[in-house]
């Protein structure tokens, strides 16, 4: 894992273009354990929720809140990652900072040829309805498991789109996704970016940013974890007790625990979402 600080030129990147890339984050054994786990461990297939996009096509997503010492615990939980979150989370209005807490992590799974589309849509779309007050002091960081290409679907950002603030959200699909005129309008006006990555490379991106991605129509399977953090002030009405853990500060463990730390199964207390429990489906 890098030891490298986030630069003060890497944070101003972040809060104009509304996201920022972070190549080789993580180092080659790292990324080929993450890989490894998720099509090992079988906590990750016997909660994976099937959804599918306005086709008919269908993605995996596993999703849980509390993160743990299974190995995707130890990433999301890690000094580097908390501390470049830390920096790039907006501050309280009287400059304090309070601290970095884990809303939840996701294994996305897009298989070969089957995996399918995610609508056009915010993050925050959908976490306006857990009624969470600060969308600036909520982010998302997606860590490459596998190398995300064009060819398989790799997501796809509106460069600055952070901006317009939250645009209203419907159905497409069993999907939320944002509403189309906006979206054409962004397009319009704001640069679109397929973000290609690399195992191991590392997307930091706004709770406001508009993202999409394409089928995976290859031969090769795109997997990714994005793990979404928030401040402790920033307090969710709507939550359910269960996800506490998104204002609970993180317990942060050293970059190193990644690779020799003994690491649990995720079965062990993850807390996993149900499909029909999500809020944002409603």
């Amino acid at each position: 894992m890098t030891n490298e600080a986030l630069t003060p030129a890497q944070v101003q990147q972040y809060n104009e273009d509304g996201y920022l890339i972070i190549k080789s984050f993580l180092n080659v054994d790292e990324a080929e354990k993450l890989y490894n786990v998720a099509i090992e461990d079988s906590a990750v297939s016997q909660n994976a929720i099937n959804v599918n996009d306005s086709s008919g096509k269908r993605s995996k997503l596993s999703l849980w809140y509390k993160p743990g010492n299974d190995v995707f615990g130890l990433l999301t939980r890690s000094q580097q990652l908390v501390d470049s979150v830390d920096k790039l989370l907006d501050r309280n209005a009287d400059g304090s900072q309070d601290g970095v807490c884990h809303f939840h992590s996701k294994l996305m799974q897009k298989e070969p040829r089957v995996g399918g589309a995610w609508e056009w849509h915010q993050d925050y779309g959908y976490w306006y309805k857990n009624e969470f007050l600060l969308p600036d002091q909520m982010m998302s960081v997606m860590v490459a498991i596998t190398d995300a290409n064009q060819e398989n679907g790799c997501l796809q950002v509106i460069k600055g789109s952070h901006k317009m603030g939250r645009v209203e959200h419907g159905f497409a699909g069993e999907q939320v996704g944002a509403s189309q005129r906006y979206v054409d309008l962004a397009l319009k006006t704001m640069e679109l970016v397929f973000v290609e990555l690399k195992a191991g490379d590392v997307l930091f991106f706004h709770s406001n940013i508009l993202h999409r991605s394409e089928a995976n129509l290859s031969d090769k399977a795109r997997w990714s974890i994005i793990s979404c953090y928030n401040r402790e002030s920033n307090f969710g009405y709507n939550e359910s007790s269960s996800s506490s853990s998104s204002v609970t500060p993180i317990d942060v463990v050293p970059n190193e625990a990644l690779l020799t730390w003994e690491a649990s199964s995720l079965a062990d207390g993850a807390d996993f979402l149900a499909k029909e429990a999500d809020v944002a489906l409603r």
